[in-house]
């Protein structure tokens, strides 16, 4: 892996490490808003009780632990760059009596499995983090049996994600951030119809099939809309951390005002969009 991907992969693994207690802390509530996507993604994989599954970008736990209890006499492992975010995905996994689900910390472009181990392989909201896609999803398709299903969720496009452009608009008014790297990670990298369809289709998989997922995701109140952004929300912190005081109140104001727009009849929710994408090797 060139000097690049290597650096970007070393500031994410610290970066997660680092808003995992955060991750921990608003857990119930991510889950829940993420659990739509999850059910699509295990749906289309069409799973079978003796299934061994690869978790990729596994985070605090999610999707793998739901398949875990849908696999019985199969086994789910779980992976991600992050080892203090494993650490929390193991807990929940305990705490739900599930013995055939287990943890390996591991870059997706570098898996330490043989090929053709996994008869599936899901990955949620992981996929435009990764420094280099396309070897990531080689290595998706390495480690796969033949025949085998992979299903993966991105976000779609920022016009369809106001739960997080909401707060992103108003700071970029405020603090000057830096210019983008063409073709860094970053949240909407993969929401173009049909981006990652192309990437699987490169990458030998067969079978492609796209759909897009959406709907509310309820805050319940704006001041915690506020604290979650600013518990798990490494970008939208780091930001925060350049700005003034007096920047930092205007932002809150001028955020508030754009979320209480967003719901005039009293309700606390904001808009998402995803998309799902299948394929076979």
């Amino acid at each position: 892996m060139i000097a690049q991907l290597e650096q970007i992969r070393e500031q994410q693994k610290q970066s997660w490490n680092k808003f995992s207690s955060g991750w921990k802390k608003w857990d119930a509530f991510t889950m829940d808003f993420l659990h739509p996507m999850g059910e699509a993604l295990i749906n289309s994989l069409q799973l079978k009780n003796t299934d061994v599954v690869l978790d990729i970008a596994a985070g605090t736990g999610e999707p793998g632990i739901s398949i875990a209890d849908r696999v019985p006499n199969g086994k789910v492992v779980g992976t991600d760059l992050a080892e203090d975010m494993l650490m929390i995905a193991r807990t929940n996994a305990d705490a739900k009596g599930l013995k055939n689900y287990e943890t390996v910390v591991a870059d997706v472009s570098e898996l330490p499995f043989k090929s053709e181990t996994f008869d599936a392989i899901s990955c949620r909201m992981g996929f435009m983090f990764f420094p280099d896609m396309q070897m990531a999803a080689r290595e998706m398709y390495r480690v796969l049996k033949p025949g085998g299903r992979i299903s993966t969720a991105v976000w779609g496009l920022p016009d369809r994600n106001n739960w997080v452009t909401t707060i992103m608009s108003v700071i970029q008014k405020y603090v000057e951030l830096p210019a983008p790297i063409p073709d860094a990670p970053g949240m909407f990298r993969c929401g173009s119809p049909g981006f990652m369809a192309g990437l699987f289709n490169q990458s030998g998989f067969k079978n492609i099939a796209e759909k897009s997922i959406s709907g509310k995701v309820d805050y319940q109140s704006f001041e915690r809309y506020w604290e979650i952004m600013m518990d798990v929300a490494a970008p939208i912190v780091a930001a925060m951390a350049e700005a003034t005081d007096l920047t930092k109140d205007k932002i809150k104001k001028e955020v508030a005002e754009l979320f209480y727009s967003r719901n005039k009849t009293g309700e606390a929710t904001l808009d998402y969009a995803a998309l799902i994408i299948y394929a076979e090797k």
